[in-house]
């Protein structure tokens, strides 16, 4: 990706209006997915066509069968190849994905099977990575099978939290791998996370909630099960605060 220009902000989005609000907001790579809630899943077709009509910026596409763990089945791989083919005719720019065996390593085999099935794509390995039992081991895996970058919180609860991890993952990069912070990251820690990591990316959702506009509401139905969300709000990707975030990555160089 073009790393001269200085540090690189990718936000994830699950809609057209967030897309929308990323790239005005000066997003330079879009993460498309559906069901933020449960951390993001694969998207429709639909959806990444409409993105792709009304946005400049590269989209790449979560392929995720289902929220949960990382330990996929045999027919949830068959599902995600299924899904890299459709994504990729219908002109994504890169993939994001990841695969764990149950012991919690980098399932090899899998990965390999996508990454095949993705090329010539850039890929992105997700989140998954922050179940690893042990990361700078699966790093050196990861950079092996191929993968462009990697999006961690350094195995912690957020990037802040996680920062010692990401550094050191960083340093052992050395640039054969993108080390990509995400994970609670925003305008009050985005600088700390950057100085103290070193690294050139970093992903976010940046949003606000936004008032549903139905006039008429019916508060004894909710669509979900019993962890429901508000059924008359919506989180979109704030422009505001994207803005925000890629002023003070700009004045961190």
């Amino acid at each position: 990706m073009q790393m001269s220009d200085g540090l690189l902000m990718e936000v994830c989005v699950d809609s057209v209006e967030s897309a929308i609000n990323a790239e005005r907001g000066g997003a330079a790579r879009i993460e498309l997915c559906s069901n933020l809630l449960e951390g993001g899943t694969t998207p429709s077709t639909g959806l990444l066509q409409v993105v792709k009509e009304n946005v400049e910026i590269p989209v790449f596409v979560m392929i995720r069968p289902r929220g949960g763990d990382f330990l996929y089945s045999e027919w949830e791989v068959e599902v995600m190849k299924r899904e890299i083919q459709q994504m990729k005719s219908q002109r994504a720019d890169g993939l994001v994905f990841g695969a764990l065996t149950e012991d919690g390593r980098v399932h090899t085999h899998i990965c390999m099977e996508l990454l095949a099935a993705s090329r010539p794509l850039p890929v992105t390995f997700h989140r998954a990575f922050d179940m690893v039992h042990d990361p700078l081991v699966a790093l050196e895996t990861l950079i092996s099978l191929g993968f462009e970058r990697v999006l961690t919180s350094g195995c912690d609860s957020s990037a802040l939290e996680g920062l010692p991890v990401i550094k050191r993952l960083v340093e052992q990069a050395k640039g054969r791998i993108v080390i990509m912070p995400g994970g609670g990251i925003t305008e009050r820690n985005l600088q700390r996370i950057l100085e103290g990591s070193g690294s050139q990316e970093f992903h976010c959702s940046a949003r606000s909630s936004k008032d549903s506009s139905m006039k008429f509401r019916n508060s004894n139905v909710c669509m979900g099960g019993s962890l429901s969300v508000p059924e008359y709000a919506v989180k979109v990707a704030d422009v505001t605060k994207i803005r925000a975030l890629n002023a003070i990555a700009k004045n961190t160089l």
